[in-house]
């Protein structure tokens, strides 16, 4: 803005001195010009009178370098002239201010040289005897007098320009240093030029405007961010040169990248086949999905590309945790085996034994063995089936209604008493030791099936003449039971699994106790139903201890 300000003013300078000076030689001009015909005049004047009373005498007397003198006769011819011989000059009686004289008394003109830049001006008077007295000056043109001029003018133009050219400078500086000066963000406080009041007005309300959408807009991106960095999905949104322009955290933990480091392309983020196929499928106008294993994990990417006036712009890629819902897919399916397999062996057995006594293969005093056996093989059935049911309900029952305070400790008095025959079938002793009064908040049947599960499989899992410890106390926020056995253990590798579902440890060994390998799976289920905690202590050859807590 100086650079113009100063510019225009200089511009402005320069025609202001163009003009002067222009107008200052016209005037001085015009002003010599009319010097010189008034002393003209006067001079013919005071000659024609001097020729009246002396005649040609007088003419003799003027000095040579007074201005030219012609003295015409009445027929045109020059009687006298200062400047050339009158006998060798022509007839003059056509001249244009001779004639004008000759006719009206008085007679002047302006004839111009342009080879010698100068200009004549001619007066003539005719005298009483008929004769004419002319008078001629030569004064230089305007052009003339304006190159005579122009070394003194010059030197002056160049000076004033300098000085104008200075305060022109200085001056736009002074101008525009308020400008300069502005707080635009905070206009109403500034001390300027009364004209800019309405502008800083404005400037003002845009700045107020402006203040209040940027604060809708940080509201709306901590919400954001609030929102989108505690999803577990992860969400990318990219370009149409696929640069990332926004991501969440759950975006590069999902993908394997690395917070601390700063990724221009998505396709930096993962370098797998999946990743880098649903990105090239998006860009290619169509929606996609695809399902990418890493390090353990199971992760779907939907991508949807963006459109903008008919073409791809930029794609949003969505990446969901699907992990457990591919473990428990996995889980159906294997429970679905299990299930299917632990129903048709006892079903064959069932089968095949009818199918011998119904063909009269049996004898009549084997007939109550074979019969045992289906029996045998049916309770097997009815206590898989049941068991089944048990654990279905528990994963789809709504149990938080339901709750109500159980008495573990009578409880556990009541299983261990039931199975104190089952224990002495195999010589084990059964110890208690039981705080009165634990109460738990659970269902009655839920609490049931925990202890009798532990307790039956702390007895079943045991060792003829082994020992079964129960311990049950109270603590601030509900109680702890305890089942200890010295029984046959269970492997290290083996510990994570038993808690699954028809797993067994030892298989041959469970088909000779006829265990159906849902009796901690349904432990494990009722305790997390119920909110509780259960922790597995095992040593082979040694014992196990399962410690439950329930908390009110």
């Amino acid at each position: 803005m100086i650079k113009r300000t100063f510019s225009s003013m200089v511009v402005l300078v320069l025609c202001v001195i163009l003009v002067c000076f222009g107008t200052v030689t016209a005037i001085l001009f015009h002003y010599f010009d009319r010097l010189y015909d008034t002393k003209l005049e006067n001079e013919l004047t005071y000659i024609s009178r001097g020729v009246e009373y002396n005649g040609i005498q007088y003419l003799d007397g003027l000095s040579a370098d007074a201005c030219r003198i012609t003295w015409i006769a009445a027929d045109g011819s020059v009687v006298f002239d200062n400047a050339v011989d009158a006998s060798t000059m022509e007839n003059h009686g056509q001249r244009e201010e001779i004639a004008e004289a000759f006719e009206t008394g008085e007679g002047e003109s302006v004839r111009y040289s342009d080879t010698m830049a100068q200009k004549t001006n001619n007066r003539a008077m005719l005298l009483s005897d008929g004769t004419v007295i002319r008078v001629s000056s030569s004064s230089d043109t305007l052009l003339h007098m304006f190159a005579e001029m122009m070394k003194p003018l010059l030197f002056v133009f160049f000076g004033t320009l300098i000085v104008a050219a200075l305060f022109a400078y200085g001056t736009s500086r002074k101008i525009v240093k308020p400008l300069e000066d502005l707080d635009l963000e905070h206009p109403e406080a500034v001390k300027t030029y009364e004209e800019l009041t309405p502008f800083l007005r404005r400037i003002e309300q845009q700045n107020r405007q402006i203040r209040a959408q940027m604060q809708e807009l940080k509201r709306q991106q901590t919400e954001f961010s609030a929102i989108t960095e505690n999803m577990n999905e992860g969400f990318v949104v990219v370009d149409r040169q696929q640069k990332i322009l926004s991501y969440n955290g759950s975006a590069l933990k999902l993908l394997g990248a690395l917070p601390d480091i700063e990724y221009k392309t998505v396709l930096e983020l993962n370098r797998s086949e999946e990743f880098q196929k649903v990105i090239a499928v998006a860009f290619e106008g169509n929606h996609n999905e695809q399902i990418m294993k890493q390090e353990g994990g199971v992760y779907s990417i939907f991508a949807n590309p963006v459109f903008q006036d008919g073409e791809v712009s930029g794609a949003i890629v969505v990446i969901m945790d699907v992990t457990e819902k591919e473990q428990r897919e996995s889980l159906r399916r294997e429970f679905s085996a299990n299930v299917s397999h632990e129903l048709k062996t006892p079903l064959t057995s069932i089968s095949g034994t009818a199918e011998i006594m119904k063909n009269g293969m049996v004898r009549p005093e084997d007939i109550p063995y074979f019969s045992g056996m289906i029996y045998k093989e049916a309770q097997r059935l009815i206590h898989l089936v049941g068991d089944i049911i048990k654990l279905s309900k528990l994963e789809e029952s709504d149990i938080s209604s339901q709750k109500m305070p159980v008495d573990l400790s009578h409880m556990v008095n009541m299983v261990v008493e039931s199975l104190q025959t089952e224990a002495e079938k195999k010589s084990v002793l059964v110890e208690t030791q039981i705080e009165p009064d634990c109460q738990v908040m659970g269902i009655l049947s839920i609490v049931d099936e925990i202890v009798y599960n532990l307790c039956e499989n702390a007895i079943k899992y045991n060792v003829d003449g082994g020992k079964v410890k129960v311990t049950v106390r109270g603590q601030k926020q509900g109680a702890v039971l305890i089942v200890e056995d010295t029984g046959i253990g269970i492997p290290y590798q083996e510990q994570q699994r038993v808690f699954e579902r028809f797993y067994r440890v030892d298989k041959s060994h469970s088909k000779e106790i006829g265990g159906t390998g849902l009796g901690l799976s349904i432990v494990k289920h009722g305790v997390h139903t119920l909110g509780g905690d259960i922790q597995l202590e095992s040593k082979e050859g040694i014992g196990t201890r399962i410690t439950v807590t329930f908390y009110n």
